[in-house]
């Protein structure tokens, strides 16, 4: 049986809401541990984090997405043999959440319950970028070309999941291409995944000359990483 919920919260510079993240997500009823995985932030982010009663896990440098949810999970495993505890179920949570992670208890629910072995929200389209979607229609399109799935919201990093789940989507993918190449591991390998509508509200990528480039890194990324697996039996 499960111990219960871990969170794991990848943050770089997020001073001003992983706070309020971390509380939320500690709201919870299932959830009885947040570890924030600080990826070379300038700021006070693991400080803050730490005040709101998160394990924290420093990169001294950037190491990206990837990198830093297996650090928290690597963290995880280790208090876990620390305190005797069973394997928790894994929910990866965006630092600039805020409040609004407290309606992440729905994501939680198929997994707990053993329906799911990965559980994705769906968010609302007034919450996701204000690009014009081309990453996640490529994402859609080859995830469901290679897995016979259609998902959504292929590249939405809130998620659920179990610890055998994770183990099949390791190594992760670097970049932002993480959440597709995720997908597409876990789905060969037989595992049953859901999306599930959340109400969440976060930093939204602008059109501005950031927003374009963040969006053609996250083109790049995910392009690669997809088109390894297509390669991949």
């Amino acid at each position: 049986m499960s111990a219960g919920v871990a969170a794991i919260v990848p943050a770089k510079d997020e001073a001003d809401r992983v706070a309020a993240t971390v509380t939320a997500l500690l709201a919870l009823d299932d959830v009885d541990l947040v570890i924030v995985v600080d990826d070379g932030s300038t700021d006070a982010t693991a400080a803050v984090a730490a005040d709101a009663e998160a394990l924290v896990v420093r990169h001294p440098a950037n190491r990206g997405k990837a990198a830093a949810l297996e650090t928290g999970v690597a963290r995880l495993l280790e208090e876990e043999t620390r305190t005797g505890s069973d394997p928790h179920v894994l929910l990866f949570a965006d630092a600039d959440l805020g409040a609004s992670a407290t309606n992440l208890e729905p994501l939680l629910l198929p997994v707990l319950a053993g329906s799911a072995d990965l559980a994705v929200a769906n968010i609302p389209r007034s919450a996701s970028s204000l690009g014009a979607g081309r990453v996640v229609r490529l994402a859609r399109g080859q995830i469901e070309a290679m897995t016979g799935r259609r998902i959504e919201q292929p590249l939405n990093g809130m998620r659920a999941m179990t610890r055998e789940t994770f183990a099949d989507a390791t190594p992760l993918a670097s970049g932002w291409g993480v959440e597709a190449a995720m997908l597409v591991d876990v789905l060969r390998a037989g595992r049953r995944v859901v999306e599930v509508p959340v109400g969440l509200t976060h930093r939204r990528t602008g059109t501005d000359l950031a927003g374009r480039l963040h969006r053609a890194k996250q083109l790049r990324d995910v392009s690669t990483a997809l088109l390894a697996r297509r390669f991949l039996s």
